[in-house]
């Protein structure tokens, strides 16, 4: 039995979230504050039996922000369980209690929370005529969660409750005032009897997030060894252990027999007497020694001495490296959970929070590959790509942080198993960080991997990181391998392909007396052209109709659109990093100055596949500046790839530019930068519209970058 579907509605961050699991191991990836700990909280409020309690104290805090008014909203929580056992106390338990609606055995079964207004407050609300919005404001202004909300569990449920239409037909209708008067079990579950409980018949276990592991260790109550000490205890032989619970007793007492243990316990005794007579002196006065003679207590009192890799010297915890102490951790909850998984239970479940915390990537790496039980679920969260990098894509959720709430995505879904195998291939610790982004740029070398990102910081203040950008080099023009996971089925954000076109830079005709050599480079250049023409037409094809994939194209190469966009300054600074030779040095800074492309363009090709595409990148990396001109069809794939451009962060790239432009102003310049600033302040403060800044400050500046980046956002 394995959990197959969580649905979260109203709970939490999360407004109306998804998640689908597979059998093994799950991986649930995504930024901080996106969810993952909220997903685990709603898996244990139903699995873990120390947790059901606090089931019964949800608060209005638990309703999601983006209700606005959660008053009369239901929070649920549903459960979906695949390939229930055949075994007859199982099938007993599913068939009365959560199995779907069928005859004989049940192989899936459902589990529902419902927080939701009592009785009387649902019998009140379905009363209403339709429409009537002054009377259910009135009935639900005065609701609170400890007087007029209950905590409901239901199971054979077989609806999807993540559905709006589902959840108006059970909640109600709180536009057109349209309530149930009574819910329809054979949909949305039956009441489940007291004395069942799933939690009761299955092994779960869930290691908390690794973040104060030393004081984890001090604290009885959460010290992992002091756990699995308590349950060894009990299974000690008698005959076993009352040699040790003899020795003990007798250690005990030649402690208090000491001769100055005597004599301080006769002081005392004298010293009382001589303060206050012997008519209010204590009867007796004994000093014993307490070490514990139980099994459990005795067993208590064991402390972990542990030696680093390599080392001879064995020290407490708290003298190990963050990484060493997080390893232990780790290792005795998982021991617990070894302990239970071998109980006689119907499942067994394991959920690990964040394992990364302080581990080198290859025990991260090793540590997820390794934990592969038999007849057991683990479901992992991590912000880590090198274990989302070894995480099968099929048994991946992503949670993205929206406004409000979060969204749940399964990256595979919809895809063949040879998409799937394609999409894994390329997913490596590099490039599973797109899995991670908020908005994607695909790349196909080296050249544009590395100038890129330095490219926009550089010009505009802002990284790509801070954007919540990832830039992927795919290595190759086979983009859509990568780009297929954004879709409206699979990851709802936006991605950028970036590729040449590969244009021919001369005329390729062939002419009477063109040398071998000339023929030569005209047939590569014309074969290249004929590539990119290819290149476009099944890229095009591929995102046609697309909401979330656009492409955008150098007309040329990277390097030469790069250059003909306004940087033959940059590239003239390379020559000198590029040639020894004093006579070619002229030639090229001769070529680059040319206006023909076939000239300009050919130059530069030479000097970067001389240098090496990458080599020569990090070369012309040293002389990009704030001056440098992003080319435009970068520019509008990465305005494209972000979904949302906040207002704060427009604001930091305009200001970015006014104040270069203000630093490296000449006598001549007439900008009125007292104005722009004051503009941008009424911006920032949402008083104008970026198209109101827009137009002012067209007519007092002349920088073509903050022009052609405010015309893209406009």
């Amino acid at each position: 039995m394995y959990i197959s579907k969580v649905s979260l509605v109203n709970y939490r961050n999360f407004a109306s979230a998804k998640f689908e699991f597979n059998k093994g191991i799950n991986t649930i990836i995504g930024e901080n504050g996106s969810g993952k700990t909220n997903l685990f909280k709603a898996i244990r409020l139903l699995l873990e039996d120390s947790s059901l309690h606090y089931a019964y104290k949800l608060k209005e805090s638990d309703f999601n922000r983006a209700l606005g008014n959660w008053r009369g909203h239901w929070i649920i929580i549903s459960i979906e369980f695949d390939e229930i056992s055949d075994d007859e106390a199982i099938q007993s338990l599913f068939i009365h209690g959560f199995g779907a609606v069928q005859t004989g055995s049940v192989d899936r079964a459902t589990y529902n929370l419902f927080f939701r207004p009592k009785a009387d407050i649902r019998q009140k609300l379905s009363e209403l005529d339709n429409g009537d919005h002054e009377s259910m404001n009135e009935i639900l202004g005065g609701l609170t969660v400890e007087d007029n909300y209950e905590v409901f569990f239901t199971g054979k449920s077989n609806v999807d409750f993540n559905d709006p239409q589902v959840y108006k037909e059970l909640v109600g209708d709180f536009e057109k005032v349209e309530f149930p008067s009574v819910i329809d079990a054979s949909k949305f579950g039956t009441k489940i009897p007291h004395q069942l409980s799933v939690s009761k018949e299955i092994s779960f276990t869930f290691i908390q997030a690794l973040r104060d592991v030393v004081s984890s260790f001090h604290n009885n109550r959460t010290n992992p060894l002091l756990g699995l000490l308590k349950e060894k205890s009990g299974e000690i032989e008698v005959s076993e252990y009352e040699p040790i619970n003899d020795m003990v007793n007798d250690l005990n007492s030649k402690i208090e027999g000491l001769k100055d243990v005597q004599q301080i316990k006769n002081d005392i005794d004298e010293t009382i007497r001589n303060a206050v007579g012997h008519t209010y002196s204590p009867s007796a006065l004994t000093i014993k020694s307490s070490l514990p003679d139980e099994a459990d207590k005795l067993l208590q009192s064991l402390k972990l001495f542990i030696g680093e890799p390599n080392e001879e010297h064995e020290g407490s915890i708290h003298e190990l490296s963050l990484g060493g102490a997080n390893l232990i951790f780790l290792t005795l909850k998982i021991l617990e959970f070894k302990y239970q998984k071998s109980k006689d239970v119907f499942a067994n479940f394991l959920l690990i929070e964040e394992p990364e915390a302080h581990l080198h990537t290859h025990i991260q790496k090793t540590l997820f590959d390794k934990l592969d039980y038999d007849d057991t679920q683990i479901i992992y969260s991590t912000h880590s790509t090198h274990i989302s990098e070894v995480s099968n894509v099929e048994n991946i959720n992503i949670l993205a942080k929206k406004k409000n709430y979060a969204e749940s995505y399964q990256p595979s879904k919809g895809l063949s198993e040879t998409n799937i195998m394609h999409v894994q291939r390329y997913l490596d610790a590099v490039r599973t960080n797109l899995l991670f982004a908020k908005g994607v740029l695909l790349v196909e070398g080296d050249a544009e991997e590395i100038l890129i990102p330095l490219l926009f910081k550089s010009v505009y203040g802002v990284s790509l990181d801070e954007l919540g950008i990832s830039l992927i080099n795919v290595r190759s023009t086979g983009f859509e391998n990568v780009a297929q996971l954004f879709h409206d089925d699979r990851i709802k954000r936006r991605c950028s392909i970036i590729t040449d076109l590969d244009d021919a830079i001369c005329d390729t005709t062939i002419n009477d007396g063109d040398t071998d050599k000339l023929i030569k480079y005209k047939k590569s250049v014309e074969a290249s052209k004929k590539s990119g023409l290819e290149r476009k037409e099944r890229i095009e094809e591929f995102v046609k109709g697309s909401s979330w994939i656009k492409s955008f194209y150098a007309n040329y190469t990277f390097e030469v659109d790069f250059m003909n966009s306004g940087n033959k300054h940059e590239v003239k600074e390379t020559i000198e990093d590029v040639y020894k030779d004093i006579t070619t040095k002229k030639t090229a800074k001769k070529d680059i100055t040319s206006k023909d492309i076939a000239v300009n363009g050919k130059r530069i090709l030479t000097m970067a596949n001389n240098a090496g595409k990458g080599w020569y990148a990090i070369i012309l990396s040293n002389y990009i500046e704030e001056w440098t001109i992003v080319p435009s069809y970068i520019l509008k794939a990465i305005v494209h790839a972000k979904d949302e451009w906040s207002t704060s962060v427009i604001s930091s790239m305009i200001k970015f530019r006014l104040d270069y432009n203000n630093s490296n102003k000449d006598e001549d310049d007439a900008t009125n930068f007292k104005l722009l600033y004051e503009s941008l302040d009424s911006y920032s403060k949402k008083e104008i519209t970026l198209n109101d800044y827009y137009t002012t400050l067209k007519t007092e500046i002349d920088d073509s970058q903050l022009i052609d980046l405010l015309k893209e956002l406009i």
